[in-house]
C-alpha cells in the first residue's frame, strides 16, 4: 500500500536460537534420545551450543557417542563450546546445570518426577527457563465395538506383542486398553491372557527401571478393584527381567481411582471394559494428557470415533487408527508430545522437523539500516533461504 499515511513501517522477522540447552539423556534409549538423539540434534540445527548430562545408565555408550559429536564439531571447525558432556551417578550436577544462568532451555526424557524436579529449578531462577520434558503416557487404545466383534482375536494378539516389544520399554506402549463390554471384548481378554502366558521375561536396561516396574505391578495386583488377566513367564531371581502382566478393571473402578490409568513403565497393560459408549467417553474425558491415543476400528465404526475426536485431540499429541503407538517416525508431520503429563509443553514435539521450535524465539527487526540486517533479511537474499516477503514465499539463488 504505496499510498498508506503514515508509510508501513519496515519490519522483518526470523527466529534466532534461545541460547545453551541442557539436554538429558534418556535410560531407555541410549542412542535416539540420549546424547546424540533428538533433543541434541534439534538444539544444534537452531544454532545452540549443547551441555549433555549423560545418564548413569550408560556411561560408555555416552562418552562414545560424545566423542563422535566432538570429533564433527572439530571437523565441522565449530568452536569447541558447542558441545559438552556431564557425568554423574546422582542427581547434584543436573540439578546445577539447569540452574545455571548460563542455560536458557531443557531437554529431558524421563520420569514425572525428574521432570517434575527441573522444572521447579528451572521456575525458581531469577530468569526462569523453559523445561521442554517427556514425561508419562499410557497411550490407551479404544476398541470399537464392529472391529472388536470382527477381529478381537488378531488384535489381541498384536496388543500383546506390542506390549512387550522391547520389555515394554517404550515411552509409546499401550498401557490401557479400553472397550465396551460384550462377547468380542470377552474374546479379546481371552486371547491376549493366552498370548501374555506365553511370554519370555524379558531384559530391564537397568535395576532402576526394573524396581519400578515390580513396583507398579505390585501396586495394581494390591488392589481389591483389579484382576491380574494373565502373567507371562516368570524371570529366574537376580536376572534383571522382567515378567509380563495383564491386568482388567472396571470402567467404573477406573473413574472412582485414577491411579488405576498411571503408567507402569514395562511389559504390562491394564484392560478396561467399559458399560457402554457413555462410560467409554467418561473415561476419556478423565485420563491424563497423553503422547498418543489410537482407534481400532472398521467402516461401521467411523461416525462412533468421529464422535469421540474433539476429545482425542484434547487429550493427545498423535491420534492413530488400525496400528499401534510403538514407533516414531522422523519426518514433517510427526508430533511425539502431548498435554501434560505427556509432556511438560504440549505445544512441542521431541521428534520430527518441528522439534527444533523448542529451541528458538522470533526477533523482529524495524526500520533497521540494510547494513545492519540479518543476511537471511536482507532485499538480495544473498544466501537463497526460503522466505516469505509481503506474505508471498520467494527463494533467490544466492
Amino acid at each position: 500500500m504505496p499510498e498508506r499515511q503514515p508509510p508501513r513501517t519496515d519490519l522483518r522477522f526470523q527466529r534466532i536460537g534461545v541460547g545453551p540447552v541442557a539436554v538429558f539423556g534418556a535410560s531407555n534409549f541410549p542412542l535416539a534420545f540420549s546424547v546424540a538423539g533428538g533433543d541434541t540434534a534439534a538444539a544444534l540445527a537452531a544454532g545452540c551450543p549443547v551441555v549433555v548430562k549423560a545418564h548413569p545408565a550408560h556411561p560408555g555408550t555416552s562418552e562414545l557417542v560424545g566423542r563422535a559429536i566432538q570429533d564433527a564439531v572439530r571437523h565441522a571447525e565449530l568452536p569447541e563450546g558447542v558441545f559438552s558432556m556431564l557425568f554423574d551417578a546422582g542427581h547434584e550436577v543436573g540439578a546445577a546445570l539447569v540452574a545455571h544462568p548460563s542455560i536458557k532451555a531443557v531437554g529431558f526424557t524421563g520420569s514425572r518426577a525428574g521432570g517434575r524436579a527441573l522444572m521447579a529449578i528451572a521456575n525458581a531462577r531469577a530468569e526462569p527457563i523453559p523445561v521442554y520434558a517427556e514425561m508419562s503416557s499410557v497411550n490407551p487404545n479404544l476398541l470399537m465395538p464392529t472391529a472388536l466383534a470382527s477381529r478381537a482375536e488378531t488384535l489381541a494378539r498384536d496388543f500383546v506383542a506390542s506390549v512387550t516389544l522391547g520389555c515394554g520399554q517404550f515411552c509409546t506402549n499401550p498401557g490401557l486398553m479400553l472397550g465396551i463390554a460384550g462377547e468380542g471384548f470377552e474374546r479379546f481378554a481371552a486371547t491376549a491372557a493366552q498370548s501374555v502366558d506365553g511370554v519370555q521375561a524379558g531384559v530391564m536396561l537397568t535395576g532402576g527401571i526394573l524396581r519400578a516396574y515390580e513396583a507398579g505391578i505390585e501396586r495394581f495386583a494390591a488392589n481389591p478393584a483389579v484382576t491380574a488377566l494373565a502373567r507371562g513367564k516368570a524371570p529366574e531371581a537376580g536376572s534383571r527381567r522382567a515378567q509380563a502382566v495383564l491386568f482388567r478393571v472396571s470402567a467404573k473402578s477406573l473413574i472412582a481411582d485414577h491411579t488405576l490409568a498411571d503408567e507402569v513403565f514395562g511389559p504390562c497393560s491394564v484392560l478396561v471394559e467399559c458399560a457402554d459408549a457413555d462410560e467409554l467417553r467418561t473415561v476419556l474425558n478423565r485420563i491424563e494428557g497423553q503422547l498418543t491415543i489410537t482407534l481400532h476400528l472398521d467402516d461401521a465404526d467411523q461416525p462412533a470415533a468421529q464422535a469421540l475426536l474433539p476429545i482425542l485431540e484434547r487429550k493427545a499429541g498423535r491420534i492413530l487408527a488400525n496400528g499401534f503407538p510403538t514407533g516414531v517416525e522422523v519426518c514433517d508431520a510427526m508430533v511425539h508430545g502431548g498435554p501434560f503429563p505427556a509432556t511438560s509443553d504440549g505445544r512441542s514435539t521431541s521428534v520430527g522437523t518441528a522439534a527444533i521450535e523448542r529451541y528458538m524465539r522470533p526477533v523482529c527487526y524495524q526500520n533497521l539500516p540494510a547494513a545492519l540486517l540479518p543476511e537471511a533479511l536482507r532485499d538480495a537474499n544473498p544466501l537463497g533461504v526460503h522466505r516469505r516477503f509481503a506474505g508471498r514465499h520467494e527463494r533467490t539463488a544466492g
